[in-house]
């Protein structure tokens, strides 16, 4: 496909050329698609593309890039960045055209609107599944939104104005409702409406993690975060408020973090955790730096630092330690005791341990944070299981994976398919295939309401161990199930 040649030879966008500053056209690109991660979008973005953009020849960019680029210069408009107004480079047969145009179609589209120099679809990329050049009509919907096109425009105007005028996230289809966190009108500052808002997005976008796992969740949950971010710019009256709505929004980047961490997103995740841990620390919330940290370690165990876990677990501890709550303290112990395991230090690992089940035992009480409420025996088991199985003790994690798997709440049905995705990887470590089959065909079972890379990545393991044992009971049968049934990349 050929793009709209202008009569006129298009004018360098220089206020875009100023904005890159001293960096490479490579350079200035590789931020480009980090701004895009930071808020779910996926670009490939490269020198090509920015020189395009500076020499002219993309007057408008399409959805994508405009949420990417206002993000990464916030308070600032498209003509701020040196771009045309979209109505200005749009014609009707740009707003009616398919998506894709050959041959005449394409000669038809550029004859007839020489002028309209939208970004157009680029070959050079046709590689890339997630291409946003394929996007031939700059007011239509990115072909990546939902198809929910209302909910689609409501997402652009929302999240890309900033300060006091950033509206709702209409998140309808994860149950989170266009007033998930609204803005504050104009006439005023954000109240305590706002705040009990924000509260309540972290509530239902934690129920659904729960019960559906992070893949379908994360990029739709990066919008109320900016949101969030947004309304503590537009500044509040009230103390109270004020302190309401940091916490509100640092528990909220943590829930984005772990829906990342749970995705495997761990870049992703982290940076959400330090935003998290910044946050805290600017506004003296030992409960959200105890929870920052908390995760970070959690992190650091799956992304293959456990020292780090066990530093970011003991800083949970320091940070908890005025809070008096026993639950609290007994999770973060489990923190540490992972990055033990990761670091293959048993004895570390279970005086960890030992202090994790010393704690939970004395109770809940009303200093628990509210965040906590999926930490329970069942939880505990299979964190320890999780320890052993680093450690390569199969016989004993797999009898903490299994308790963890009859214990847990039929609410948590993410857990319940976690728990039985380690209980099946441990039993077949340990030479049990018939029996880690069973289980692993239950976890399938549970996949079509739960979506997580993380579950789907452990059974991709169990399946590779079990591969030799192909001739035991069951275990054909799991194989067969598992290879037909549709895989995260990676899994």
């Amino acid at each position: 496909m050929t793009s709209s040649q202008p009569e006129r030879p298009p004018r360098p966008n220089l206020a875009f050329r100023r904005l890159r500053g001293r960096r490479s056209p490579a350079e200035f690109a590789a931020l480009v698609r980090r701004a895009a991660r930071e808020i779910g979008e996926r670009v490939s973005c490269d020198a090509r593309y920015v020189g395009r953009v500076e020499a002219g020849e993309i007057r408008c960019p399409n959805y994508a890039y405009e949420r990417v680029f206002l993000h990464m210069f916030p308070g600032r408009t498209l003509a701020d960045l040196g771009f045309a107004p979209r109505s200005s480079v749009r014609g009707r047969a740009a707003r009616t055209a398919p998506r894709a145009l050959t041959g005449a179609g394409a000669q038809e589209v550029a004859a007839g609107h020489p002028g309209d120099a939208f970004e157009p679809p680029d070959q050079h990329h046709s590689h890339d599944p997630y291409d946003p050049h394929e996007v031939c009509d700059p007011e239509g919907p990115y072909p990546y939104d939902h198809p929910n096109h209302e909910e689609s425009d409501v997402l652009r105007r929302a999240f890309m104005t900033g300060g006091a005028t950033v509206a709702a996230a209409a998140l309808g289809p994860l149950g989170l409702t266009q007033d998930a966190v609204p803005a504050p009108r104009r006439s005023r500052r954000p109240g305590s409406t706002e705040a009990t808002a924000l509260e309540e997005a972290v509530r239902r976008i934690r129920l659904l993690d729960d019960r559906h796992g992070a893949d379908g969740l994360y990029r739709r949950a990066a919008a109320p975060l900016r949101a969030a971010y947004a309304l503590l710019d537009a500044g509040a009256t009230r103390q109270a408020t004020v302190e309401r709505l940091h916490t509100g929004a640092g528990e909220l980047a943590i829930s984005v973090g772990w829906l990342a961490h749970d995705s495997g997103r761990f870049d992703d995740a982290r940076s959400h955790y330090a935003e998290a841990l910044a946050t805290a620390r600017m506004t003296g919330d030992e409960g959200l730096e105890a929870h920052a940290f908390c995760n970070t370690a959690f992190l650091a165990r799956d992304a293959g630092r456990p020292r780090e876990a066990v530093r970011a677990a003991q800083a949970a501890q320091r940070a908890a330690r005025p809070l008096g709550s026993d639950r609290l303290n007994s999770l973060l112990a489990l923190r540490e005791a992972g990055g033990w395991a990761g670091l293959a230090d048993r004895t570390g690992c279970a005086r960890a341990l030992a202090r994790a089940q010393a704690l939970f035992a004395r109770g809940r009480s009303a200093a628990d944070p509210e965040w906590m409420s999926f930490y329970g025996e069942a939880e505990l088991e299979g964190l320890e299981a999780q320890c052993w199985s680093m450690l390569g003790d199969w016989p004993r994690a797999s009898r903490h994976a299994q308790r963890a798997a009859d214990l847990q709440d039929p609410h948590f049905t993410r857990n319940i398919a976690l728990y039985t995705a380690e209980l099946a990887d441990d039993l077949a470590r340990e030479g049990r295939p018939d029996e880690a089959a069973q289980a692993g065909v239950r976890v399938l079972s549970l996949l079509g309401q739960v979506q997580s890379s993380r579950i789907q990545t452990m059974l991709a393991g169990t399946a590779r161990v079990l591969l030799p044992h192909r001739r035991a009971s069951g275990v054909s049968d799991f194989l067969d199930r598992h290879k037909a049934y549709p895989r995260v990349a990676g899994a």
